[in-house]
């Protein structure tokens, strides 16, 4: 009988691996088509991806468009914003021409008031020599 025993004991534990690795192979098995499903998800992610990159530097390559005609329609300005700032540093440097004539003017008329008094022979030649000197230094009155 020690025989019958030791050959089921050995039996019994080769039954006991059995269902082990039967388990073991379930296992494995729902892991495998889990990777499988992962598998077909991350192909689907993977083209979302490449999807999503190609809009991406279609994107960018009209940004750069953009860019380039904001950057010439900002040159134009900026060119036509100097012109005019030229443009009214010379009406600027004029109307202080016009300012310095009219406080010779001022000064003169009260000049020649104070003369006017006495004789207005006198200033009438002084507005006179007045043109004659802004004319010299090339203002027109």
């Amino acid at each position: 009988m020690p025989t019958f025993s030791f050959a089921f004991a050995i039996e019994s534990i080769v039954a006991i691996l059995l269902l082990i690795t039967i388990g073991y192979c379930y296992v494995l098995n729902k892991r495998l088509m889990s990777l499988r499903a992962d598998k077909d998800t991350m192909r689907d992610m993977i083209a979302d991806l490449v999807a999503a990159t190609n809009m991406a530097n279609s994107a960018i390559g009209q940004l750069r468009e953009v860019a380039g005609e904001a950057d010439n329609v900002l040159n134009s300005r900026l060119e036509e914003a100097e012109k005019f700032s030229i443009e009214l540093a010379n009406h600027v440097i004029s109307g202080q021409g016009v300012v310095e004539k009219i406080a010779k003017i001022t000064s003169a008329a009260r000049h020649s008031e104070t003369i006017a008094r006495v004789d207005p022979r006198r200033a009438n030649m002084a507005l006179e020599q007045l043109n004659l000197h802004d004319k010299r230094k090339g203002r027109a009155a």
